[in-house]
């Protein structure tokens, strides 16, 4: 009997998930709402002060029961975290979740998007938007990993004046970072002592650390996971990452892209745009990212595939990382049609939705001037030696991490169980796995089952309420 009474007594107080019974339909996660808030962040010298800043989009409730603060991965802007977030609060409507964009999403300019002018927005896909010149964003050096876990403890601070159940996550690099918060000197005060827990999605703080990096390498430059990482030396003339597969002029592009791909997606593609091949546009902004067809395993995502193609096998994404071979379009197979897109009702994100999230009115899912400070910092970050290079990386704290882990792999993606638990061994808390079965690396994020955001609210709900912070009610 005393056993019935608490669990009776635990199913009041922790009530199952709203609409847990249920998946949310596609209007019910559209009426999630969602506010984008700018706040001081913290100020580097050299900064202009309107740059300063730390920028939240906050879906749900304005005074929830708990907040998941969310960090983007590499190149990824809070709009990657688009459906999911929404998922989480049409679930549980008493969770908010604060999706994290970086200071550097303040230098885009994203009114010219916000049309529905067919003409115009071919044009921008011919050309992008003009790119700000290097020597004008040199303070960009100083945007590192100490930068942006600052930027990210005002909005943890903010939301525990809420709630004291926070908790932090993010995917990819974002997932790296979120280990690296836990784990960082805050002027004495380690980051984990401020969450209750860790969410990683497809990421862990490892996934670009293969090695322990010299002072001088740190300095000079170096290979990592992602390629030729750039130096604290030639920060200042490469102050952002521009590759041949992303940057500003080329995020700019796919942005009008996806916008023509949602307002009219069978129509064909601008000559001049991101194919050469006659394409729809939805086909002409899924083929670059379609995991059948994509170079890179971290700008990956499942939807279906190409229709109306020759296609030949491409190794090169095995040589980048990739565990399978893709496929190269080398052109239409009747020329008198488009190449169009075909959706996979089994895959996991739907394409239309993709392409819809993939510029709001409030951000993108990409961030176009990313920091190359940050990716170097996180390159060179280690639980070890007091965080080397030169124990200036603040990442001292890792072997009294305290906080529970949530790990969720995506089956094709670039992080396996095993992955999470060698890091889960270094820490105190608890560790749980799960993998998104048929899901490439993107789609943990986008997909357009609801399966990641149970896992999380069920993990979250697991731990019960803490004790209330000095002064809430």
């Amino acid at each position: 009997m005393r056993a019935l009474f608490l669990l009776t007594l635990l199913g009041a107080l922790c009530p199952p998930a709203a609409g847990a019974q249920g998946t949310p339909d596609e209007a019910t996660l559209n009426r999630v709402g969602v506010t984008r808030e700018v706040r001081p962040g913290v100020r580097v010298p050299g900064t202009p002060d309107t740059l300063n800043a730390s920028v939240t989009l906050r879906y749900g409730p304005p005074r929830p029961r708990a907040v998941l603060v969310l960090m983007p991965g590499y190149l990824g802007g809070a709009g990657s975290f688009d459906r999911l977030a929404r998922q989480i609060v049409a679930l549980d409507p008493r969770v908010a979740v604060w999706a994290v964009d970086r200071r550097s999403n303040l230098l885009e300019d994203q009114a010219a998007f916000g049309q529905t002018d067919r003409t115009r927005l071919e044009a921008l896909v011919r050309t992008g938007l003009p790119v700000r010149p290097a020597r004008d964003l040199g303070f960009l050096r100083d945007w590192g990993l100490d930068t942006t876990l600052r930027d990210w403890r005002v909005a943890v601070q903010e939301a525990r004046a809420l709630t004291p159940d926070v908790f932090i996550g993010g995917h990819s690099m974002g997932a790296g970072l979120a280990g690296f918060y836990a784990a960082y000197d805050f002027d004495g005060e380690p980051g984990f002592r401020g969450v209750r827990g860790l969410v990683m999605l497809d990421g862990t703080p490892d996934l670009l650390h293969g090695r322990e990096v010299s002072a001088q390498e740190y300095r000079r430059g170096f290979w990592s996971t992602l390629g030729p990482i750039t130096g604290l030396d030639s920060l200042t003339r490469f102050p952002y990452v521009d590759t041949f597969y992303f940057g500003p002029k080329l995020a700019s592009r796919a942005d009008a892209q996806a916008q023509l791909a949602q307002l009219f997606p069978q129509a064909p593609a601008p000559s001049g745009g991101l194919t050469p091949l006659p394409a729809t546009n939805l086909a002409a902004a899924m083929m670059q990212l379609e995991q059948r067809y994509a170079l890179l395993p971290f700008l990956a995502v499942r939807t279906g595939h190409a229709t109306n193609t020759m296609e030949q096998s491409n190794p090169l994404p095995r040589l980048l990382g990739a565990e399978e071979d893709a496929q190269t379009i080398v052109g239409p197979q009747t020329t008198e049609r488009l190449i169009g897109w075909q959706n996979d009702p089994q895959a996991p994100t739907d394409a239309r939705d993709f392409v819809s999230r993939f510029w709001t009115p409030l951000t993108d899912m990409v961030e176009w001037y990313f920091p190359q400070r940050l990716t170097l910092d996180v390159s060179a970050a280690s639980a070890d030696t007091r965080g080397t290079p030169m124990q200036a990386l603040r990442v001292w704290h890792t072997a009294e991490v305290t906080a529970p882990v949530l790990g969720i792999a995506a089956e094709a993606g670039v992080t396996r169980e095993g992955d999470y638990l060698r890091y889960g061994a270094q820490l105190l808390g608890q560790t749980t796995v799960k993998t998104l079965p048929g899901a490439a690396h993107l789609d943990i994020v986008t997909a357009r089952s609801d399966q990641v955001a149970r896992w999380v609210l069920d993990w979250m709900g697991r731990f019960g309420p803490a004790e209330p912070v000095a002064g809430h009610p």
